[in-house]
């Protein structure tokens, strides 16, 4: 029975990660998806999908979950290895928006259902963590703000919220948003333009090397 038992709850598990994965693909492709929608694209009945997510808000509140634990797994990583400030934020940036491009069009989505309230108050610990780059580099001197830490971390994740719906409204190519993203988050934090473009362009040669 215990054996029955642990395949049927595998499967419900496995039910729900299929779910959760051509969700965020329907809404990607249609943000109107409906929950009927996202049921015939995962080849499940729509009941199925209403055993794990009682209403279609509660889907996207969870995918919202799925990526901010996301996010906060991307900005650790990028600050591991170092501990310059101004090269700790550039890759932060870059791979928590390598992240986040996938998930750009919750930002829309869940500002309609989980509220913007909600969504700050699960970005907290990654805002924490920007912050105490921030003052790190603030101490430094290699940036310069008239905001303290805290402030300027509020601002940089509201610039990737704007930025997430510059790509989502057309007007910023995906392909070149990570950079430009990274770049304008260094330049608010201080580092001269010049030197933050030079430096971002180098992580991502740096990075794309990695993969080659």
């Amino acid at each position: 029975m215990a054996d029955m038992t642990t395949g049927n709850t595998s499967r419900a598990d496995a039910n729900r990660r299929r779910i959760l994965d051509v969700a965020l693909a329907e809404l990607l492709r249609d943000p109107d998806a409906s929950m009927d929608q996202i049921a015939r694209a995962a080849g499940v009945v729509r009941r199925t999908v209403y055993g794990h997510f009682p209403s279609r808000e509660a889907l996207i509140s969870t995918l919202v979950d799925g990526a901010v634990e996301a996010v906060e797994a991307a900005f650790a990583a990028g600050r591991d290895g170092t501990d310059d400030p101004v090269q700790a934020l550039a890759r932060s940036t870059l791979v928590v928006w390598e992240v986040a491009d996938r998930y750009r069009i919750l930002v829309a989505l869940a500002q309609r259902s989980v509220t913007v309230q909600g969504i700050r108050e699960r970005l907290a610990p990654v805002r924490e963590s920007c912050a105490e780059v921030l003052r790190h580099g603030l101490d430094q001197g290699v940036f310069t703000s008239p905001l303290p830490p805290a402030a300027l971390a509020y601002v940089h994740e509201q610039m990737l919220f704007a930025l997430m719906e510059a790509v989502n409204d057309g007007l910023l190519r995906t392909e070149e948003a990570g950079r430009s993203a990274a770049v304008t988050i260094l330049t608010t934090a201080g580092v001269p333009a010049s030197l933050a473009a030079a430096l971002v362009t180098g992580l991502g040669e740096e990075s794309g090397a990695r993969k080659g």
